[in-house]
């Protein structure tokens, strides 16, 4: 990761982008910079301490903790409340609608300590974790680029069914309790601003090996909630994750993708399905956003819909386990393997569906998958900024784990 004043992939403002259209490019999605964040400055050698896990994550979060000012702390370390858990979105308003410190307010020092926590607490895996956090957060400084770093409030396009969900573009999670001052919450008529820099890292609780806390890290298109408790890892969502645009080149002239795996493993999924089990798997509903997005906590459907896992072929429940992985995978990767094994155990009780097309290309397209844990939803909107183009929103929820288990809804 390229360290500067803001927090960067392998993108430069600067750089001529080239755009790879609306579909899926099968070039090589690596960028030169990955992995170099903590490396290009010599304040912090290991903060880690050497030790990897939990006790690695919270060794690093110290480390973090001791660049900051009083001030600075008093942004980052929060209560672990429903009210500050909550307080995310998917929108671009900066910090009015999640909690934590923005990153563009760090030095290097700061961000290069930063880096490092995310490094301890993502995934490990190419194109997932740690590696999919920085193009998403590379693909918003596009956006900064393109549209000057800001455009006027207001709703992208949704499904005119009045039954499906409205866009969680269109309204903001409340401001989070506890923190330093800041600004009040964003409304209707908020400026929608892109870059980096509007990246913030959140403590809910202080970190430790044998306590309760939560790490956050979000801004425009990411939610990241790590939930640790007595020692390990027990939530790893609620994770959204979206990009706009969903294909670009960096200045290395390697193409970005930053959600292939998530695309790629979805659209298998869906093609699998024979013309028999689609028509039982597609849904009559038409879909604007994701159902659970941010305000939308416990507010899953009363009745699993689609097609039961139960009845597709030993192939294709692989395929459904596969389009799962990618998401849970935001966590670290032992804990990841943990979720998955509960998720198989669970798969012949989990559904599919979906509605719109099957290749995840077209505005509308929709995916589903709901288990008696798992919750993943995948679905294709009208691009904001490039509106020539489509964009991904997608949010990975557990039943019972989303911020640990730790509030009922």
């Amino acid at each position: 990761m390229k360290l500067k004043t803001r927090w960067r992939g392998a993108v430069t403002v600067a750089a001529a982008v080239a755009l790879v259209g609306a579909g899926i490019a099968t070039a090589n999605a690596s960028t030169a910079d990955k992995g170099t964040g903590p490396t290009r400055t010599n304040a912090i050698k290991d903060p880690t301490g050497g030790r990897t896990g939990l006790p690695g994550l919270v060794n690093a979060a110290n480390a973090f903790l001791a660049t900051l000012s009083d001030d600075q702390k008093a942004e980052v370390l929060l209560e672990f409340t429903e009210e500050n858990a909550t307080a995310w979105s998917n929108l671009p308003c900066a910090g009015t609608c999640r909690p934590g410190i923005e990153l563009g307010s760090l030095t290097e020092e700061q961000l290069a300590a930063a880096d490092a926590v995310l490094r301890a607490a993502a995934g490990t895996g190419q194109g997932t974790g740690f590696d999919q956090l920085q193009d998403i957060v590379a693909a918003d400084d596009i956006l900064a680029a393109d549209s000057s770093g800001s455009v006027g409030g207001g709703a992208p396009p949704t499904s005119t069914d009045p039954s499906a969900a409205p866009s969680a573009d269109a309204s903001a999670a409340p401001a989070p309790s506890g923190s330093a001052g800041g600004p009040p919450a964003g409304g209707g008529g908020m400026t929608l601003t892109y870059g980096s820099g509007y990246y913030y890292l959140a403590f809910l609780g202080t970190p430790s090996v044998d306590g309760t806390w939560q790490l956050d890290f979000g801004g425009h298109h990411l939610a990241t909630h790590l939930t640790y408790t007595k020692g390990r890892a027990v939530g790893a969502s609620p994770f959204f994750i979206g990009v706009e645009p969903i294909s670009y080149t960096d200045e290395s002239g390697a193409t970005v993708e930053s959600m292939r795996a998530q695309k790629t493993a979805m659209a298998a999924l869906t093609a699998s399905l024979t013309e028999k089990q689609l028509a039982t798997a597609t849904l009559d509903q038409s879909f604007g956003d994701v159902l659970v997005g941010p305000g939308e906590d416990g507010q899953f459907p009363e009745t699993k819909v689609g097609i039961s896992v139960k009845s597709l072929t030993p192939k294709q429940k692989k395929l459904v386990l596969a389009a799962i992985k990618p998401w849970v995978a935001n966590a670290d990767d032992a804990t990841t393997q943990q979720l998955l094994k509960i998720y198989e155990k669970e798969l012949d009780q989990t559904f599919v569906a979906l509605s719109g097309g099957t290749a995840l290309d077209t505005h509308g397209d929709y995916v589903r998958i709901d288990g008696p844990s798992v919750w993943v939803e995948f679905i294709c909107q009208t691009g904001v900024v490039y509106n020539d183009q489509i964009h991904y929103h997608t949010v990975y929820r557990d039943h019972t784990r989303d911020y640990g288990g730790e509030f009922d809804f």
